[in-house]
């Protein structure tokens, strides 16, 4: 199986497309791996330190879809025909993975299949789509803070599990647990008053 960051390169820049691509597109790319592949596609545009304006909140409505059809086990993703369907910009998507490529390339080269029994048991699945959702509700949240550390959480996960390599995706669902966190103090101090984990993070290493 060809590893990830060649086919997106030869799909997107190598192969003649048009102005415009949909998930459909793309999904020809997937294979076997669909469920790790979407996650790590849907979430890009929110981990990478690129703005992704209008991205985080209907991706993360798809991967919170996504996620509960992999909580109850479904072999075959199923997705909103509307959104499918929905033409994104060719260009765009180029920007995000000219950022990206060189990460997946990065994570690739210490990836192999390992603990295999975390995606093939449903405690496994259960724990990994409940993990997603979890980060897909925050992606929604239109508050500063609350979108990039969980689409990285979600990268993670997704990638280790379209890699069939459970370790990735452990170490995935420890930076979900740190979005968690984040989301939760920032909603906090916006809800009560005080000081969000990111304020006091940012107060600490401020220079003298």
């Amino acid at each position: 199986m060809a590893k990830l960051s060649h086919e997106l390169e030869r799909f997107f820049f190598q192969e003649e497309r048009n102005s415009d691509v949909t998930l459909e597109d793309i999904l020809l790319l997937a294979g076997e791996r669909i469920f790790g592949f979407l996650f790590v596609i849907l979430s890009l545009p929110s981990a990478l330190p690129v703005p992704a304006p209008g991205y985080s909140v209907p991706f993360g409505i798809l991967m919170f879809i996504l996620a509960m059809q992999l909580i109850v086990g479904a072999k075959t993703p199923w997705l909103p025909k509307k959104m499918a369907k929905h033409p994104i910009k060719l260009e765009t998507v180029q920007k995000f993975l000219k950022a990206g490529i060189p990460w997946l390339r990065r994570i690739e080269a210490i990836t192999r299949p390992r603990l295999r029994y975390i995606f093939n048991t449903a405690p496994g699945r259960i724990a990994i789509g409940s993990a997603i959702a979890l980060m897909s509700v925050s992606m929604m949240i239109i508050v500063p803070g609350t979108n990039t550390i969980p689409a990285i959480g979600i990268f993670v996960t997704g990638f280790g599990l379209q890699e069939d390599d459970g370790a990735i995706s452990l170490a995935g669902l420890v930076l979900c647990l740190m979005g968690a966190i984040v989301t939760a103090s920032i909603l906090m101090a916006l809800a009560w008053g005080g000081t969000s984990i990111i304020d006091y993070i940012k107060y600490m290493v401020r220079p003298e």
